[in-house]
């Protein structure tokens, strides 16, 4: 079984990312066990904890994982400057490193396939742009579920898992290069893990 370290900013981001995580697993025959860490609190919180984690490690406080994934949210600050910050913090790191920086904000992940989107709710959704601006994602998401008739309790991010088994993995890279980037170095360390 490999062991999965997931630092994320919050909720939406856990959600999203272990269904993704998980179908990937299973599409890959690769049995995971996720340890997911900081599920609110942002950006700053992740590095932090990111940090402390790593420094208990280096003091021979527990087990390297097999994989650590650190997600961030780009948001109008861009997907280089996160993935500068996170390397900083990791590349001295023995265990392989993943890093997921939805550009800009992880909700739009859960649009980028409208057929996905309608295979779950009865009705595709409007094709996202990528303008920055707070909440506008978690916004179109809500929005895009209740034209479908359905009240979303949690903001629609109940629904992640729903709509990434739906989803063709290949059609969403293309539409989202943050999402791409993230599949593809996730797909590679599970090739890595079948041989």
């Amino acid at each position: 079984m490999r062991e999965i370290a997931l630092f994320v900013e919050d909720h939406a981001h856990q959600e999203v990312l272990s269904a993704l995580v998980r179908r990937l697993a299973r599409e890959h025959g690769v049995a995971i066990k996720l340890d997911p860490r900081n599920v609110r609190r942002g950006h700053g919180a992740v590095i932090r904890e990111l940090k402390q984690f790593l420094r208990d490690l280096y003091r021979g406080r527990g087990e390297y994982p097999d994989l650590i994934i650190v997600a961030s949210d780009a948001n109008c600050a861009g997907m280089k400057g996160r993935l500068r910050e996170i390397t900083e913090v990791t590349q001295k790191v023995p265990a392989r490193v993943v890093c997921a920086v939805p550009d800009p904000h992880i909700e739009r992940w859960l649009l980028v396939d409208s057929s996905a989107f309608k295979r779950v709710f009865d009705r595709g959704c409007a094709a996202p742009d990528q303008k920055c601006e707070r909440a506008r994602f978690k916004k179109m998401l809500i929005d895009a579920i209740r034209l479908a008739g359905v009240m979303p309790s949690l903001g629609g991010i109940e629904f992640a898992t729903d709509i990434i088994e739906e989803m063709d993995m290949g059609h969403a890279a293309r539409q989202d290069p943050s999402l791409g980037r993230f599949l593809s170095e996730l797909k590679a360390a599970f090739e890595d893990w079948q041989r």
